[in-house]
C-alpha cells in the first residue's frame, strides 16, 4: 500500500510539473539592426518582400505606433535588457560596462530564475564581462570589422561552408530549438547583425548568393524630403555630423542610392526568409502551437529623408520600428495604435511566462491596461560624441517636441496628425507657444524623474 502510493506521489509530481511546462509557453524574441517601421510588406511597404514577417503580424498584434526610447543600438539594448530609459540605465558607447545592479534583473536572469532554458545568439551590443552567465547556451558576435569587404558579414562558417551572417544566426536557432530540454520551456534572444551597413566597407551591403536578384528590375522611389532644402533646414552641427558623412557613403548618387536601399531590403528579406526556416522547426518539433514570437527592430533608419543616413536623431525615421508579439494560443489580426515602447518587451516576455516584473522596470507589458493608459514617451539620445549632437524629446498620440542638449536654443515642434513628415517646425510660431510650454515642462519632469530613479536604485544593493 505505502509503495502504491509512493508511486503515485511521483507519478503526481512529474506530470504536475510536466503540464505546468506544457502550460508555460515558449519565447523567441528576434532583434533587428536598422530595421525601420515601414521596411515591411505588412506596414504597407509595397516594394519589400517579407511574407514571413507579414504572416506573423497578419496571425498576431501589429503595433502602429511602436518606437525606440533611444535610437542608437547600444542603448535601444540596453533598455531592452533592462526594462529602463536611457536617462536611468546610463549606458551607452565609450561608458564600459553596464551597472551589474541593472544586470542583476535583467530578462535573462529573471527567466533564468524561473526555470526557462535560454539562449542568445547574435550581436548582443551591450559591454558585459559576465555575458557568458546570463544564457544557458550563447554566442555574441557581430559584423567583423577588420574586414573592409564582404568578409564583414561572411566569416562565420556551418560546417566546412562560411555563410551570411544571418544564415548563421538561423541556423543557431534551428539547433536550439532542436536540441532544448522537453521538460522545460525555452526563451531565446536572436539578434541579426542584418539590415545594419557594414560600415568600413565601399559596397556597404552584403547579402547572401540566392538574394542577388531579388528588386533588381525595381527602380526604387526617390526618398520624401530628399530635396537639398530639408537638409539646409538643418543645425550646422547636424549637417557636419555623422548622418551627413554617412549619407555621402549611400546615397550621395542615383546609383549608390539604389544599391544601398536595394542592398537593405535584400538584407531584410534574407531575416525574412530564417524566420521561415525557425517556424517549420517548430512545426516539426511539435511545439509551434506553444511559441510566441516577437519581432523588433533595434531602432529606426533614414533612407535619405533630409539627405542624411543612419539613426540618432529625434524624427520618426530614427526613432519608429517594427513590432509584432504573434501569440499561436489567442486570436490574430490585431492592429494597436497605441505609443508601445522597445522598454516594454522585457515586461512583456516576463509577463507571459508569467513571472513577477522587477517594480524598477519602465516599461508596461504589451497586452495590458497600463499601455492604453500610456500618453506620452521620452526620446532621448545621450552620448556625448563630436559627430552627433545629442538630443531629448517628448511624443504624444498628436506632439513631438525635442530639442539639442548642447544647444537647448535649438527647439523643434511638430503636430503629427497633419504634418506626419515633420516638415514644419511650430517652434518659433506664436501660434502654438502654450503647447511648447507645456511639452517643454512635461519633458523636464520626465528627465527628473529618470535621473531620480537612477540615483535611487544605484543606492540599493538590488534595484
Amino acid at each position: 500500500m505505502k509503495k502504491s502510493l509512493l508511486l503515485l506521489f511521483f507519478f503526481l509530481l512529474f506530470h504536475g510539473g510536466f503540464a505546468q511546462n506544457e502550460n508555460r509557453p515558449n519565447i523567441i524574441f528576434i532583434l533587428t539592426d536598422d530595421q525601420r517601421w515601414d521596411a515591411l510588406g505588412f506596414a504597407g511597404n509595397p516594394i519589400i518582400q517579407t511574407p514571413e514577417m507579414d504572416a506573423l503580424a497578419e496571425e498576431g498584434t501589429f503595433f502602429e505606433n511602436a518606437f525606440v526610447t533611444t535610437p542608437i543600438c547600444a542603448a535601444s539594448r540596453a533598455s531592452i535588457l533592462t526594462g529602463l530609459y536611457e536617462r536611468t540605465h546610463g549606458y551607452t558607447f565609450g561608458q564600459g560596462d553596464i551597472s551589474q545592479a541593472f544586470m542583476d534583473q535583467s530578462y535573462p536572469v529573471a527567466l533564468r530564475k524561473a526555470g526557462y532554458f535560454t539562449g542568445f545568439f547574435g550581436k548582443f551590443g551591450v559591454n558585459y564581462s559576465e555575458f557568458s552567465a546570463l544564457f544557458d547556451v550563447g554566442e555574441s558576435y557581430d559584423r567583423n570589422g577588420n574586414f573592409k569587404d564582404r568578409r564583414g558579414y561572411f566569416f562565420k562558417t556551418i560546417g566546412k561552408d562560411t555563410v551570411h551572417l544571418t544564415r548563421y544566426t538561423g541556423q543557431q536557432a534551428i539547433e536550439f530549438i532542436k536540441t532544448a530540454p522537453e521538460d522545460r520551456p525555452f526563451m531565446l534572444s536572436l539578434s541579426f547583425s542584418a539590415p545594419h551597413a557594414h560600415d568600413p566597407a565601399e559596397l556597404q551591403y552584403f547579402w547572401s548568393e540566392e538574394f542577388d536578384d531579388w528588386y533588381e528590375d525595381v527602380e526604387i522611389p526617390a526618398p520624401s524630403l530628399g530635396d537639398e532644402a530639408y537638409f539646409l533646414d538643418q543645425p550646422d552641427y547636424v549637417r557636419m555630423g555623422e548622418n551627413r558623412t554617412r549619407w555621402h557613403w549611400r546615397y550621395d548618387t542615383p546609383e549608390k542610392y539604389q544599391h544601398s536601399v536595394k542592398g537593405y531590403y535584400r538584407m531584410i528579406s534574407e531575416v525574412d526568409a530564417e524566420i521561415g526556416k525557425i517556424r517549420r522547426t517548430l512545426v516539426e518539433k511539435g511545439l509551434a502551437e506553444n511559441t510566441i514570437i516577437i519581432l523588433m527592430g533595434d531602432n529606426g533608419y533614414f533612407l535619405g529623408e533630409r539627405q542624411l543616413a543612419g539613426k540618432w536623431l529625434m524624427y520618426e525615421n530614427s526613432l519608429r520600428v517594427p513590432l509584432i508579439i504573434y501569440d499561436p494560443r489567442k486570436a490574430g489580426g490585431k492592429r494597436k495604435e497605441d505609443l508601445a515602447l522597445n522598454i516594454d518587451v522585457p515586461a512583456t516576455i516576463l509577463d507571459l511566462a508569467n513571472i513577477e516584473i522587477p517594480k524598477s522596470w519602465q516599461g508596461v507589458p504589451l497586452h495590458g491596461v497600463e499601455l492604453s493608459e500610456r500618453k506620452s514617451i521620452l526620446v532621448e539620445h545621450l552620448w556625448q560624441t563630436p559627430i552627433i549632437p545629442p538630443s531629448e524629446g517628448i511624443r504624444t498620440d498628436r506632439w513631438k517636441y525635442f530639442r539639442y542638449i548642447n544647444h537647448p536654443e535649438r527647439e523643434e515642434l511638430y503636430e503629427l496628425r497633419e504634418d506626419f513628415l515633420e516638415k514644419r517646425n511650430l517652434a518659433g510660431d506664436p501660434a502654438f507657444q502654450e503647447v511648447l510650454l507645456q511639452l517643454r515642462g512635461q519633458l523636464e519632469e520626465m528627465i527628473n524623474a529618470g535621473l531620480e530613479e537612477r540615483k535611487r536604485l544605484l543606492s540599493q544593493e538590488n534595484p
